[in-house]
């Protein structure tokens, strides 16, 4: 028989967006340690509310399974006499096991204790299993209560675990587990007492508590659509979703809307003063906002008035500060919040603002012909620079922090600015993740990789350095941002040239610069590791060539191409061109090959061979189309592998000698400006 599993941890409220990681471990960690415990099972998932993690587990083995166990004791020879007799070693060692000499089993000339360690029933092993689960269980932070020295997430107020109909006794936290856990905090009971595993789930919906967290997606999403007018849509960005069913127990949706005046303020203040704040859903007709929005209450229908009256003054409060600061900010020119940011620290080691801006603009003039040769782009580009941070002095972005950049392209517009000077202020903060879009124009694009550059010196400069977990300033997603719009536009921008710059900007020693690069240089590894590309082969393109982020894209691209397109062939090029090359390094080559030296008909092959493909290889390197070389260095495969199987090459005559090694350096020499060969790792993986 299988057996069912419901551990229940519940909390004070957990913020919503720490939930989504606390299930993965949790649900990863149960399959570690029971596996680990020797304890089968069918399946494990986690869900949670905003008070509750659970574990919930199915088709679990009513024992641990067997452990055969083996200890190897002394030699033969010792443990016995010439006569046979047993010695004192192989007695002793009988002894230890609890064993007769009867029953130690003789392999490969050593005495052996063989057993077999009956498992413990499942219940009695969970009894220190589920607390070994919750104390392992990586959390965002920590926090104490009370005068508890336990740490948890949050603090933890019940404690439930039922294996069937059996509870599974621990203490942890100054609390005993048992079968007992709460409804929903207003509108179920303080105190549910769950007879068995199988019936948690639907006594806890009873108790207006739905603890699976795709019956309230789905329930969100059935009650959303069926409260939209005709054609009418809800902007539902799944961030906002996750966030909604990870901040109630028992959703109902309820439509409200808001004065069509609010309409005239930019859709973007609009959604962010919904979504980032109140968490409601926007509506939109033809793809243009109306003045109604969808939230979700944790509770259910009674009184859902009340709640939507409620909901309709707190939007309409928070949409009159924003007109308001709309239209104060319009009275004010610019060079107005320039002025200001002198007064806004950015670094104390740094100085302002407006020091920050100074830089911005320098490093555009650096970076401008690396995207583009017309001098209208860089003009643009150093324009958007000393404008980029004028928004943070503004009344709107003091208010909604997160309509930085936006705004500032908002307000350059009504201005009278270009609109590529607009749209490039707009961009400078993209990308914002891994997956976020990148700059589409090319002024936002120099002004993007300017900004994300100078913070990365910068922060580097005054000791804020990422470490383990901690990057409190987000440079590691601003470093791979800066190598994506590098990779992904094709952009010729020396990382090192760029940070050379920077350094003498800022003033920082070249030993800032060096660790600067070596964080650089590490994201670029993880971020091809993510493009698909095998440790090995990152390892030989980087081995020469550390960054020219685009050309070393284009090289690892084109190794793994010939990889994939033959793994095979692949291993046998590199070993033989490894061959060629660690042959070479054993002798002096001679400086000049002489073809008038050759003698036998496979090195003849193999000079013929190589002039052909070092004439097409040089023409590919020139327009940098690595796969078409690496393809005619491939076509030498087999005269290499009929040289070095025919051709013995350390022969006494050392002209002979010297010239053959000269032909292999050759021939090895061809694949270096794509990567170093000796990084390749010749195995089958």
């Amino acid at each position: 028989m299988s057996a069912e599993l419901i551990l229940e941890i519940g909390t004070e409220e957990i913020p919503a967006g720490m939930i989504a990681g606390l299930r993965k471990n949790l649900t990863r960690l149960a399959r570690e340690k029971f596996s680990e415990a020797r304890i089968e099972f069918a399946e494990f998932t986690s869900y949670s509310t905003p008070r509750r993690l659970v574990l919930h587990g199915r088709g679990l083995a009513e024992s641990q399974s067997d452990k055969e166990e083996s200890v190897r004791g002394p030699a033969e020879e010792i443990a016995f006499d010439d006569r046979g007799n047993p010695t004192r070693a192989g007695e002793g060692f009988a002894r230890g096991q609890n064993i007769s000499l009867d029953e130690v089993v003789i392999r490969d000339g050593y005495l052996f204790a063989e057993r077999t360690i009956e498992g413990k029933k499942t219940g009695e092993v969970l009894e220190s299993l589920l607390p070994e689960i919750i104390n392992s269980l990586p959390q965002p932070q920590k926090m104490r209560w009370g005068d508890k020295d336990y740490r948890f997430v949050r603090p933890i107020r019940w404690l439930l675990a039922l294996l069937d109909d059996k509870v599974i006794d621990f203490e942890l936290a100054g609390l005993e587990s048992g079968r007992v856990t709460r409804g929903h905090r207003f509108l179920g009971a303080e105190r549910l007492e769950i007879p068995s595993a199988g019936r948690y789930f639907k006594q806890l919906a009873g108790e207006k508590v739905l603890v699976k967290n795709e019956e309230r997606r789905s329930r969100i999403l059935a009650q959303l659509d069926e409260l939209l007018p005709p054609e009418v849509e809800a902007v539902r960005p799944e961030g906002l979703l996750q966030e909604v069913v990870n901040l109630v127990e028992y959703p109902t949706a309820f439509q409200g809307e808001f004065s069509q005046d609010f309409l005239s303020l930019p859709d973007e203040v609009l959604t962010t003063s919904m979504i980032k704040h109140q968490r409601y859903f926007p509506l939109e007709k033809s793809g243009s906002l109306i003045n109604k929005f969808v939230g979700v209450r944790n509770g259910d229908d009674p009184h859902l008035n009340e709640v939507v009256n409620g909901n309709e003054m707190v939007i309409r409060a928070r949409l009159a500060d924003a007109v308001f600061f709309y239209r104060e900010d319009q009275k004010k020119s610019l060079e107005e919040f320039n002025d200001r940011l002198t007064d806004i620290v950015y670094q104390e080691e740094l100085g302002s603002l407006a020091d920050k801006v100074d830089r911005l603009k320098n490093i555009a003039r650096v970076i401008s012909p690396a995207v583009s040769q017309d001098e209208e782009v860089k003009k643009q580009a150093i324009r958007a620079a000393g404008l980029a941070k004028f928004d943070l002095a503004t009344e709107m972005v003091r208010e909604f922090a997160s309509l930085q950049g936006f705004m500032g392209g908002e307000y350059a517009r009504l201005a009278g600015e270009s609109e590529a000077v607009a749209q490039a202020i707009a961009e400078q903060y993209l990308p914002s993740g891994s997956q976020d879009e990148l700059p589409q124009s090319k002024p936002g694009l120099i002004l993007s990789i300017s900004d994300k550059a100078d913070d990365i010196m910068s922060n580097f400069f005054v000791g804020n350095i990422p470490s383990g977990s901690q990057d409190p300033f987000a440079l590691r997603r601003k470093a791979t941002a800066i190598i994506r719009m590098i990779i992904k536009k094709d952009l010729d921008l020396n990382l090192k040239d760029l940070f050379q710059q920077l350094q003498r900007e800022i003033g920082a020693a070249s030993e800032v610069r060096e660790r600067v690069l070596d964080f650089l240089q590490q994201r670029l590894r993880n971020y091809l590791a993510d493009e698909g590309i095998r440790y090995d082969v990152i390892n030989a393109v980087l081995a020469k060539n550390s960054f020219d982020l685009d050309d070393i894209s284009a090289r690892c691209q084109a190794v793994m191409q010939l990889r994939e397109r033959d793994h095979q062939d692949f291993l046998a090029l590199m070993y033989g061109l490894q061959r060629c090359q660690n042959l070479a390094s054993q002798g002096e080559p001679a400086e000049e090959f002489s073809p008038d030296l050759l003698k036998d008909q496979e090195e003849k092959n193999l000079w013929n061979k190589y002039k052909q493909a070092a004439a097409e290889v040089k023409e590919y390197y020139s327009s940098e189309k690595y796969f078409p070389a690496l393809l005619a260095i491939a076509d030498l495969k087999t005269p290499v592998d009929e040289f070095l199987d025919n051709v013995v090459v350390m022969v006494d005559d050392g002209q002979l000698r010297r010239n053959r090694l000269r032909l292999l350096e050759q021939v090895a020499e061809l694949i270096e400006p794509v990567m170093d060969i000796a990084e390749i790792a010749l195995d089958e993986d």
